[in-house]
């Protein structure tokens, strides 16, 4: 009896888990917007670095040399403490598209990115942002012309993919796994009209956007979440676009070691709980019925028929390999398909340690 009601628990956990990689299929159904080639809307690119003197010396050139005329380059220096600041002028002396904004720390919001953005936001010349990271470099000459292109008198904020490079580590492997199934569900949320999310590496928006929720004031004090707790309150179904264009996407510098992971993982986790509750639910149950799936499957081939769970495990692989085999392809992942099962059992146990490790303790600094 028990048996069989575990049977229909099983049953039930597949289904879900089916529906929403049905549910993630269908960011790839329509065309992407077409690029005019004629209109360029002023566009400021927001890169907030602290400690980061090395990586814009090698990442900065990418964006200086896009093929766009019209941006500036907003330079905001976060109290660094080694020579940021001074490759930021070097940078400026040749080329008149940077301009800085040097935050020294203050008493009130000692080490917070968000004070640092919110100043570079207000110095920003132009109405459209677009934001990345010290340590991306852009995919493409197109970038900021992808971007931008994505916006009109609607629609007043961008999500991006943000990638890893791809290096030959099993971290990476893991890394960049993780990175596409979070991208695979920020894309498909604001796709079926509930936008949730957008990671810093690759997100703009309107200024208006910024000014409307009081910038950063209501969660001022959480150390991360300049960009997934701001799209929480600013985004809507009518004024939230994305983009998967492979010229849009921006690349990062991976995380070298499970310890380095685990940290940054931490600090992003560490901002779920001040989402919306159907995010929270959603999020949760796609998680959950995840580990129920593995679990009940393992408990069920032991001691149950294994001509009933058969057919359930392959209908649910068989849809896990289309539908990450079609994201892996569109957002330039396709190594990764290779090592599913194990990426998906792995990212389980680190997400669960992750939980069980920021209910005890929150991380402090966003660097």
């Amino acid at each position: 009896m028990i048996l069989s009601v575990l049977f229909y628990v099983f049953i039930a956990v597949a289904s879900i888990q089916i529906i929403y990689f049905l549910c993630f299929s269908t960011i790839f159904s329509s065309k992407e917007k077409e690029i005019s080639s004629t209109t360029e809307l002023p566009i400021s690119v927001m890169i907030c670095a602290k400690n980061e003197a090395e990586n814009l010396s090698q990442f900065l050139p990418e964006i200086i040399n896009q093929e766009y005329t019209n941006f500036e380059i907003v330079l905001i220096n976060d109290a660094s403490t080694d020579n940021t600041l001074e490759v930021m002028e070097q940078f400026k002396e040749e080329s008149s598209t940077i301009k800085i904004v040097n935050v020294e720390n203050n008493e009130a919001f000692w080490g917070n990115k968000k004070y640092a953005l919110t100043l570079g936001i207000k110095a920003a010349t132009h109405k459209h942002l677009i934001f990345t990271d010290a340590d991306c470099k852009p995919s493409s000459k197109f970038w900021i012309r992808t971007m931008a292109s994505q916006f009109s008198t609607q629609k007043t904020i961008v999500l991006g993919y943000g990638k890893y490079a791809s290096k030959t580590s099993l971290v990476n492997l893991l890394v960049r796994f993780e990175t596409l199934l979070t991208a695979m569900q920020y894309f498909t949320f604001a796709k079926l009209g509930s936008p949730y999310m957008g990671v810093g590496r690759n997100l703009a928006y309107h200024k208006s956007e910024f000014f409307k929720t009081k910038g950063f004031i209501n969660h001022i004090k959480v150390k991360s979440g300049d960009d997934d707790l701001f799209i929480q309150e600013a985004a809507t179904k009518t004024n939230t676009t994305y983009t998967i264009n492979p010229d849009s996407f921006t690349i990062s510098n991976p995380p070298t070691t499970l310890k380095a992971w685990f940290r940054q993982k931490r600090r992003h986790v560490s901002t779920s709980s001040y989402y919306k509750f159907k995010h929270k639910f959603f999020l949760g149950v796609f998680f959950i019925t995840k580990f129920w799936f593995y679990l009940l499957a393992t408990l069920l081939y032991f001691f149950y028929n294994w001509q009933f769970i058969t057919p359930v495990v392959a209908l649910y692989f068989i849809s896990l390999f289309i539908v990450y085999g079609i994201s892996a392809k569109k957002l330039e992942e396709k190594q990764l398909v290779f090592f599913l099962p194990f990426l998906e059992i792995f990212l389980l146990l680190f997400q669960f340690t992750i939980f069980i490790s920021n209910t005890f303790s929150k991380p402090t600094h966003w660097k």
